[in-house]
């Protein structure tokens, strides 16, 4: 009678991790947004920019404000382009203009002026700008320029420009440093959220020296707290042998992050290949708290700070969309 005690209870308890996983599974699968993706194909890849233009006309920028790694005034920080000259067809070679096969390029130094005195690297980015032009919305804070977490309190998301959303782009990484500390060489952000102070996540692509091809993964910040680290293709370390199934230098891929329902949600695409997903619940990361906005980051945000002044990270894209 003992025995079967036990059996039922051992029963009980892998039923109870059953449910409890299936439950779990549920809350991070993956929205239809990702599941219709067409697997291999990238995110407008038949999309041709036209190389006689500058940035601003083959892409809707409006939404957005360029950070470059220069200090042309002198103020001892990056300087910052906003939304309408931005789409009104700025550019500055050789940090951001127009590639000879119309895509828009991104550069940024190992070395280079930073938005910050707490900010350790330089880049050439794009900030997700809601308000598109519109002065009188102050960029920071929970105003109409930066979106919020569904989960966030009714009061607030009325006040947000949004209530999450999706950033897709199709790139190509032309660039990384090779010089410099072995912990830093090779790796950039490509993609971001960003919160009041916090990422929910930096997408990151990695290539070593002595490897063929890059790595693609991710970091997920806790609210005040530290980075959760999600390998996608290859890893993060800075002894990685060369991941077979990596990215190569000047190959272009896509990517869509997307929050819903306070769940993170990262594809990536490669022509001809099975799409690569991952899913992260966020609803314990703090991001919920009343005082925390979010807008989209795109471009290169290079990850070296050592080496050469003159080495550098680039990035060329050929589509990209915020949605909310």
């Amino acid at each position: 009678m003992k025995s079967k005690i036990l059996i039922s209870h051992t029963l009980l308890i892998l039923l109870s991790i059953a449910v409890s996983s299936e439950s779990h599974a549920q809350t991070t699968q993956l929205p239809e947004s990702h599941l219709t993706l067409a697997e291999g194909v990238l995110l407008r890849g038949d999309r041709a920019p036209d190389p006689n233009l500058p940035p601003g006309e083959n892409f809707d920028l409006l939404s957005w404000s360029l950070t470059l790694p220069t200090d042309l005034n002198k103020d001892d920080k990056a300087d910052m382009i906003y939304e309408s000259p931005l789409s009104d067809g700025f550019e500055l070679s050789p940090f951001f203009y127009t590639a000879e096969d119309g895509g828009m390029v991104f550069a940024c130094p190992n070395q280079g002026a930073k938005t910050s005195k707490n900010t350790k690297y330089a880049r050439t980015e794009l900030r997700e700008m809601l308000r598109r032009g519109n002065t009188g919305i102050k960029t920071q804070g929970i105003t109409g320029n930066n979106w919020v977490f569904n989960n966030m309190h009714g009061s607030v998301k009325r006040k947000a420009g949004a209530i999450e959303g999706s950033l897709e782009a199709t790139l190509s990484v032309n660039r990384v440093s090779v010089t410099g500390d072995e912990k830093k060489v090779g790796r950039v952000i490509i993609g971001q959220i960003h919160a009041t102070d916090d990422e929910p996540i930096r997408l990151y692509y990695r290539k070593l020296p002595h490897n063929e091809k890059g790595a693609i993964y991710f970091a997920h910040e806790i609210n005040g707290g530290d980075d959760e680290w999600v390998n996608m293709i290859g890893s993060r370390s800075h002894t990685l042998t060369n991941p077979e199934d990596g990215i190569s230098l000047n190959e272009k891929f896509s990517y869509k992050i997307t929050v819903e329902n306070s769940v993170l949600h990262v594809t990536i695409i490669r022509s001809g290949k099975p799409n690569i997903s991952h899913s992260l619940d966020m609803k314990e990361s703090g991001y919920h708290k009343s005082n925390q906005y979010m807008y989209f980051k795109a471009g290169v945000y290079n990850q070296n700070n050592s080496g050469d002044p003159r080495d550098y990270v680039q990035a060329t894209f050929y589509y990209l969309n915020n949605i909310h």
